[in-house]
C-alpha cells in the first residue's frame, strides 16, 4: 500500500477516543503481515523491530476527537481531493500513524541499525487522556529517547506547554438582597469576579519558545436564588505553563495573590523540554532542516518523565479539531520519508555521543 492507500484507510475507520478496537485490528494485521510480532493492550498496539542497548520510542495515537458542527464532507469517508485527504483524524494524527507505520515497513524490510531497538507504540485515548501511552509505559522497557508523532508541520517541536487546572472558591455571607446591608452580607460572587480580575494581570516568566503562561478563567458559578446574597462562588483557573514552571509552586503562588480558596483539580499533564543537545533533537534538526519549535497543546509526551524526545509530524496544528480536516498529498509523503529518516540519523547521532 501506499502512503496515501493506508491514510485512506486508517481514516475510513472511526476511531473516536475510547472505541479505537478496529483500527487497532487493522494496524496489527498491516504490521503482522510484514513480520512483526505485535503486542496488545487494550486498544494500544505495539512492537519492536531490532535489538540492542539503545532503545528508541516511536509514538502516535490512533483515536480521534467527535467530529464537531460545520463538516461538509462525511468525516469517515475519505477521499483525494485536489492533493488533499479531507476526514476525521487525516491530520490529527493519522498522517502520523501513517509515516511512522510505513517507517517500520522499511525498518522490518531492510533491518533496524545495528544494537538498536525501535519500539513502534500505536496508542489510544490520547484525546481524553485515559488507557493509552501513560499506561503502556511500564511494558515497553527502558527507553533512551522517544518521537511522538503529532502535525508540526515537520518542524521538531521541543518544548511543549503543561496544564494546571485549579479550582477556586468564594466565600461570602448570606442575606435576603433586601437587607443585605443590615445583615452585613458578604457577596461571594463579587469577592470571586475581583480574584478574577488579579488573575487577569497575573504574569509569570516568559519561555524562549513558548512565550508567556497566562491563567484563564474557563468556569464561574455561584448563587442559589435570585433574590439571595450568595455565599459561594466557585471558578476553573486553566493555566497552560512551562517548563520551569513547577506546578505545586505556581499553585501556592495563585492562592497567595488571591483571597478565594484554591486547590489543585489537575496537574498531570506536567510541561516538557528537551535541549537541544540531545541526540535526539540534533537528528530531528537534521532531518526536517528546520530549527526547534515550541508547542501550545498538549501531548502523549506528557507522560514520558525524563526521557529525551521531539514532538515532530506532517500536517497543521491548527487544522486539527476542525471541520473538514485534511491534510495533504505532499505533507504525508515528506512525512514518511522524515520518520525513516530521523530513526536512522538518531542512532547515527547517538553512537557519535
Amino acid at each position: 500500500m501506499t502512503a496515501a492507500e493506508l491514510l485512506q484507510a486508517l481514516v475510513a475507520i472511526p476511531s473516536v477516543s475510547g472505541d479505537e478496537g478496529r483500527i487497532a485490528d487493522t494496524v496489527s494485521g498491516w504490521a503482522e503481515g510484514w513480520g512483526a510480532r505485535v503486542q496488545r493492550q487494550g486498544h494500544n498496539v505495539w512492537f519492536s523491530v531490532g535489538s540492542g542497548p539503545r532503545r528508541l520510542l516511536v509514538n502516535s495515537h490512533l483515536d480521534t476527537v467527535k467530529p464537531c458542527a460545520g463538516w461538509t464532507y462525511e468525516p469517515h469517508a475519505p477521499a483525494w481531493r485536489e492533493d488533499r485527504l479531507y476526514g476525521l483524524g487525516s491530520n490529527d494524527a493519522k498522517g502520523c500513524v501513517t509515516g511512522m507505520l510505513l517507517a517500520a515497513r522499511t525498518l522490518l524490510a531492510e533491518g533496524a541499525p545495528t544494537g538498536a531497538e525501535v519500539v513502534f507504540a500505536f496508542t489510544a485515548e490520547e484525546e481524553t487522556g485515559g488507557q493509552g501511552l501513560g499506561t503502556l509505559l511500564p511494558k515497553l522497557g527502558p527507553l533512551d529517547a522517544a518521537i511522538v508523532g503529532e502535525p508540526t508541520s515537520l518542524k521538531p517541536c521541543t518544548a511543549q506547554r503543561g496544564m494546571l487546572l485549579l479550582r477556586c472558591t468564594a466565600h461570602g455571607k448570606s442575606a435576603h438582597v433586601a437587607h443585605a446591608h443590615a445583615a452585613e452580607a458578604i457577596n461571594a460572587i463579587h469577592l470571586a469576579a475581583t480574584d478574577i480580575a488579579v488573575l487577569a494581570e497575573l504574569r509569570f516568566p516568559s519561555h524562549p519558545l513558548l512565550g508567556e503562561a497566562r491563567a484563564q478563567v474557563t468556569q464561574v458559578s455561584g448563587g442559589l436564588a435570585r433574590n439571595q446574597v450568595p455565599d459561594r462562588c466557585e471558578f476553573f483557573v486553566d493555566l497552560r505553563t512551562t517548563p520551569g514552571m513547577e506546578h505545586a509552586m505556581v499553585a501556592r503562588q495563585v492562592a497567595g495573590a488571591l483571597k478565594s480558596e484554591v486547590t489543585v483539580h489537575s496537574e498531570r499533564y506536567l510541561p516538557k523540554a528537551t535541549s537541544a543537545e540531545q541526540p535526539i533533537v540534533r537528528a530531528a534538526v537534521a532531518a526536517s532542516g528546520a530549527q526547534p519549535v515550541g508547542s501550545s497543546t498538549a501531548s502523549d509526551w506528557a507522560f514520558l518523565g525524563d526521557i529525551p524526545a521531539v514532538k515532530v509530524g506532517p500536517g497543521d496544528t491548527l487544522r486539527s479539531h476542525l471541520a473538514d480536516e485534511f491534510i495533504t498529498r505532499a505533507e504525508l509523503e515528506a512525512g514518511a520519508a522524515f520518520y525513516t529518516q530521523l530513526v536512522r540519523g538518531y542512532f547515527e547521532e547517538a553512537a557519535r555521543g
